[in-house]
């Protein structure tokens, strides 16, 4: 029998089993691990009943279809991933390295940006049509932010939009090609990665903040 996600954090309390009330945020976190760990085909009301060891019928206070769970799983992914790139891009910054090393904190924090996420929203987009039209107007919003980015340091309307897809697109490929790069191995390239990006050498104490915030970030076992 699979063991229940979701379990009482007093190991003497009853478990979890059954016709036990969960919350929305209950489904919808069972929901986003088994989109990103399984795909979309995974998010169905029974299986993601059968994960919280509950009854299927919880699910209907909350939500009145499947569809309705997809579309909130949507949501939050726009919520936090789309949201949190152009929150960083429009961050105070003096120069424009300082920005783009802003912006690549969401690499870093999975709270700011979750490319495991982003990862299973775009395998979703090649089955479902309107998936794709939001991603394609997610991608498009991140872009003009960065654009803007450029353009709020100096660069002209052209520059700026093509150093932001080098600076956008670049980045989804690293992350897709999955290296597993040790932590210094990755910081090494970050003063060259800026110049190729702004065309401007960084300033030493902003390689130093974002190393620190790197470090701090990544300061667990699975650093690596």
């Amino acid at each position: 029998m699979t063991r229940p996600i979701l379990h009482r954090d007093d190991p003497d309390a009853e478990p979890l089993a059954g016709n036990v009330k969960v919350t929305r945020a209950d489904w919808l976190k069972v929901a986003m691990d088994a989109l990103v760990s399984d795909g979309v085909e995974q998010v169905k009301v029974m299986i993601l009943a059968e994960r919280m060891g509950v009854s299927r019928s919880s699910f209907y206070w909350y939500f009145k279809s499947r569809q309705q769970l997809l579309d909130a799983l949507l949501d939050q992914w726009d919520a936090q991933n789309t949201a949190g790139m152009i929150r960083m891009a429009q961050a105070p910054a003096r120069t424009i390295t300082e920005a783009v090393c802003n912006v690549h904190r969401c690499v870093v924090n999975p709270d700011l940006f979750d490319t495991s996420l982003d990862f299973a929203v775009r395998d979703w987009a090649r089955r479902s049509g309107e998936v794709r039209r939001k991603l394609d107007q997610s991608d498009a919003r991140r872009l003009a932010a960065l654009r803007a980015m450029f353009e709020r340091h100096g660069y002209g309307e052209r520059e700026a939009e093509t150093r932001a897809r080098v600076l956008y697109y670049m980045q989804i490929g690293y992350d897709f090609a999955q290296l597993h790069e040790p932590v210094e191995v990755r910081l090494s390239y970050v003063p060259s990665y800026l110049h190729v990006f702004t065309g401007v050498h960084p300033q030493p104490e902003e390689i130093a903040d974002f190393t620190a915030y790197v470090r701090d970030i990544w300061s667990g076992p699975d650093a690596d």
